[in-house]
């Protein structure tokens, strides 16, 4: 049970990571990255308040699976955690740490801003529209 588990964990927490960093390129998937690129954020650093900065729940649950398989020694994060798994190699945890934090941050940047744009388009094509049947009615009405 607990390798199904940890296989669950590699595949579902490593879609989400993969999510977060390019969900936005889709139209239609970049509302749901934004909410949780919004999501991930507030889990860092608002439950990281009582658990420690960068918590994940995620890496929490699949860490104890892990750790009933015999792994010990892991890492605070899932990223260096799936580097060191992928790779064999063993990267230094600040590098990791720092560039998951740039990552992260340029993906919500660049969310935040194409749904700032498509937000404004969307509005500016419910006007447009309202202003074409309004001027529609205007000549009907003459």
């Amino acid at each position: 049970m607990y390798r199904f588990l940890d296989l669950f964990f590699v595949i579902f927490h490593t879609s989400l990571v993969i999510f977060n960093l390019f969900g936005w390129i889709w139209k239609k998937t970049r509302r749901a990255n934004l909410y949780l690129l919004l999501l991930t954020g507030a889990s860092w650093v608002g439950l990281g308040l009582f658990y420690g900065m960068g918590y994940c729940p995620l890496t929490d649950w699949h860490f104890s699976v892990l750790e009933r398989l015999g792994e010990n020694n892991l890492p605070n994060s899932y990223i260096k955690y799936l580097a060191d798994r992928i790779t064999g190699m063993s990267f230094n945890q600040d590098i990791v740490d720092s560039l998951t934090l740039y990552f992260y941050l340029a993906a919500l940047v660049i969310s935040l801003a194409i749904n700032y744009t498509d937000r404004r388009k969307r509005k500016r094509a419910v006007r447009n529209e309202q202003r074409a049947k309004s001027s529609v009615q205007y000549t009907f009405n003459l």
